[in-house]
């Protein structure tokens, strides 16, 4: 697949880092001549200097040819002038673009071929929200990853000393919980991937990635560990995009503090907030946060754009008594670091919207992608067509299909009902499998699984 990126910032070159491995032929557009070389002598891709909305600058990076055009640069305008180009131009076939203000975003009727014709829309911040939306609903989570409109869901805990489970074969999960099906889909020891068997035991610390239907989570969750209560105090530092929108999001059903250093900032976030308390001040400022009773606050989730910010008030609120805290992570380098000391989640945006993005650009009726452990795994959504003679899941047992190494399917879900996988489970066709994988290497492979012969058609 021919790909053309707009923009090398942290996405725009997040994406063509992940794509360039996978053998795509890539073409990165920027102002930027040092970020172009940089990312050029790291990957095998080609770069184009100059602006992404330019006609000659689009021509010259070979928009007339490619099948997909992603617009990520820092400037919703250009994003957009740059896809309605590529369309009148050269009738690009997919324009994804990277818009951010909510005053586009609130006008659906914007994005079609009779305005700016833009085919899907990934909104960075409406997409973090959610996500730590989902990690606040589920306390004890790691992460908590949707498939199939929300009847599955991929859930990371770390497992506790002491823990239900921990020491215990994976063959003892159905003996704590004989009316709940349930999966490990894998299992992360000391960063490295671990596959599980019916025999392979729990250890404390281990990171322990389970599917199952989103109605028997909280069940499943507590074998690992005990359960948590819910949240009920939640603070949030920093009043930007997705502070305010993290903000308008819970306050109805949470306790919500934001802590905002721009005096204008604040005052517009108290105006356009009905329940929250905004709080004038420095997010890593100890009196504030011991005036505020920080040792009460559930969550504590920094949210600036500055990512030493983000980590040292984490930190600090931790160090004070927060129950648990989450730091929004911009660097890569940054998330290892931080995640495995006093910071419970570090969450990273290129991730979150990497996994969006990935949906749109995979073969073989991908559906849905989830970045896991920083990029180095992936869970996958495909959706098998066909029939035994042209597809090479569908009328087959799971243990007939040949996966690739360290793949496991997980779920399948048809029509409305979750079938927890094991080996002898059938595929059927327009089911919507789930797959894990430890090894993004194998992306291709998987993605050919789930493509139709010719005989199909």
């Amino acid at each position: 697949m021919k790909i053309l990126i707009l923009g090398a910032g942290q996405v725009g070159a997040s994406v063509a880092a992940t794509l360039a491995r996978e053998d795509d032929d890539i073409t990165l557009v920027d102002t930027d001549a040092n970020s172009l070389l940089k990312l050029q002598d790291h990957y095998d891709i080609r770069t184009i200097q100059g602006l992404a909305s330019h006609p000659d600058v689009l021509a010259r990076a070979g928009a007339a040819d490619a099948d997909l055009v992603l617009a990520v640069t820092n400037s919703d305008e250009t994003n957009m002038v740059a896809c309605q180009i590529c369309h009148t131009l050269y009738n690009t076939p997919t324009k994804i673009a990277r818009i951010r203000a909510p005053e586009y975003l609130g006008k659906p009727e914007l994005f079609n071929n009779d305005a700016f014709a833009i085919d899907v829309l990934i909104s960075p911040e409406q997409l973090v929200t959610e996500y730590i939306e989902r990690l606040i609903s589920h306390p004890n989570a790691l992460q908590v990853l949707d498939f199939a409109d929300g009847l599955v869901q991929l859930v990371a805990v770390r497992a506790f000393h002491g823990g239900p489970l921990v020491g215990n074969p994976l063959r003892d999960l159905r003996k704590h919980i004989p009316k709940t099906e349930t999966r490990v889909a894998a299992i992360f020891r000391n960063g490295k991937a671990i596959l599980p068997e019916a025999e392979t035991v729990i250890e404390a610390d281990d990171e322990v990635f389970f599917i199952a239907a989103s109605k028997d989570i909280r069940s499943v969750m507590a074998e690992l560990r005990r359960l948590e209560k819910p949240y009920k105090r939640i603070m949030l530092a920093g009043g930007g995009n997705i502070g305010i929108r993290l903000a308008r999001a819970l306050e109805n059903d949470y306790q919500i503090k934001i802590i905002e250093a721009n005096s204008a900032r604040a005052d517009y976030l108290s105006e356009e907030l009905s329940k929250s308390i905004v709080l004038l001040g420095d997010v890593a400022n100890e009196e504030l946060l011991l005036e505020e009773e920080i040792d009460n606050v559930d969550m504590f989730c920094a949210l600036t754009n500055d990512d030493e910010a983000n980590i040292l008030s984490a930190m600090l609120a931790k160090r004070l008594g927060a129950r648990k805290v989450l730091s929004l992570i911009n660097r890569a380098a940054y998330v290892d670091l931080v995640e495995s000391g006093t910071i419970d989640i570090a969450l990273s945006p290129q991730q979150a919207t990497i996994g969006s993005l990935l949906a749109h650009i995979r073969r073989g009726d991908i559906v849905a992608v989830h970045s896991l452990r920083r990029g180095a795994a992936e869970a996958l959504e495909a959706i098998a067509h066909g029939d035994k003679g042209s597809s090479m899941v569908v009328g087959r047992r799971i243990d007939e299909i040949d996966l690739p190494p360290g793949t496991s399917i997980g779920a399948i879900v048809r029509g409305d009902e979750v079938i927890i996988a094991h080996r002898n489970t059938m595929i059927e066709a327009e089911d919507h499998v789930i797959l894990f994988l430890t090894n993004k290497r194998y992306i291709k492979e998987v993605e050919r699984l789930f493509q139709v012969g010719f005989t199909f058609f």
